[in-house]
């Protein structure tokens, strides 16, 4: 829309001063359109970013760390905190601490001290949201 803008003023105008519906209705759904497509694609790249990475995690974690749960909270946010882990009950404080160590270890997680918290980064994900 934002880039729209000029022809979206337009149309609006056309609407109030000579009623066409038509023009300003026919330019929304073509934006709603565009945007859906967009969207399903930037879906589809999760999903593939998601099953590669969790294929990249079978392969480079150790079998106790390895799960598809703790990889699927890796893509509910671009970070991860301990006590993201924690609060689904997926590991106690320090062993939740050490998977996430071993995640940055394996290349899948970048660490970064945020004051006094660790926060857990998903760069691949952040960069495909971002783009």
């Amino acid at each position: 829309m934002i880039s729209h803008k000029p022809e979206y003023y337009f149309l609006l105008r056309g609407v109030t001063e000579q009623q066409d519906w038509e023009s300003w209705l026919i330019f929304m759904l073509k934006a709603v359109e565009v945007t859906a497509e967009k969207t399903m694609k930037r879906i589809d790249d999760i999903r593939i970013l998601l099953d590669g990475i969790l294929e990249e995690a079978k392969h480079k974690l150790p079998d106790r760390v390895y799960s598809k749960e703790l990889i699927e909270l890796l893509f509910e946010q671009p970070y991860c905190k301990v006590k993201f882990l924690v609060g689904r009950n997926s590991a106690k404080r320090q062993t939740a601490a050490d998977y996430l160590k071993e995640l940055e270890s394996a290349g899948i997680l970048k660490s970064k001290q945020v004051g006094r918290e660790m926060l857990y980064l998903n760069t691949r994900l952040y960069e495909l949201l971002s783009s």
